[in-house]
């Protein structure tokens, strides 16, 4: 019998992406462990936001630490812009920010799925990801032996 591959994803609330594959014989206790492992790194706890942000304000935070407070403190539910973001930025943090470190930071957090990002690449506009499961999981190529 040749061999079948089982592959899961997963996506964390951070927007990191674990990519688990599986090859050989696939059973169904050998499915069951690896659903198992999904929900054990669904179970680990995120932290949240409020102590995301007091972590951030307690050591010397990163520009791109500040840009995802500014983007979470004033933009949590509206579309936005990088230039947006700047000038909230610039008020909140009296230092100067140029555009392109704040685009290139909210194509980053899009990147990680923090960001829904729409529009022309000339005008990009930025919106909070709406909050899903703590983990998503993909699975794909999955034949079952019984």
């Amino acid at each position: 019998m040749p061999a079948r591959k089982m592959r899961v994803e997963l996506f964390d609330s951070e927007g990191n992406r674990y990519s688990i594959s599986f090859e050989g014989q696939v059973t169904r206790d050998k499915a069951v462990r690896l659903l198992d492992l999904v929900e054990l790194l669904g179970g680990v706890p995120s932290g949240g936001e409020s102590q995301d942000f007091n972590q951030a304000l307690d050591r010397q935070p990163s520009k791109y630490d500040k840009v995802r407070i500014i983007v979470q403190k004033h933009f949590p539910l509206v579309w936005f812009c990088s230039r947006e973001v700047q000038t909230v930025y610039e008020q909140q943090f009296r230092e100067p920010i140029g555009q392109s470190t704040v685009a290139t930071y909210l194509a980053r957090m899009a990147g990680k799925r923090l960001l829904t990002k729409s529009g022309p690449s000339n005008s990009l506009k930025y919106k909070m990801a709406m909050s899903t499961p703590q983990v998503t999981a993909k699975v794909t190529d999955v034949t079952m032996k019984e």
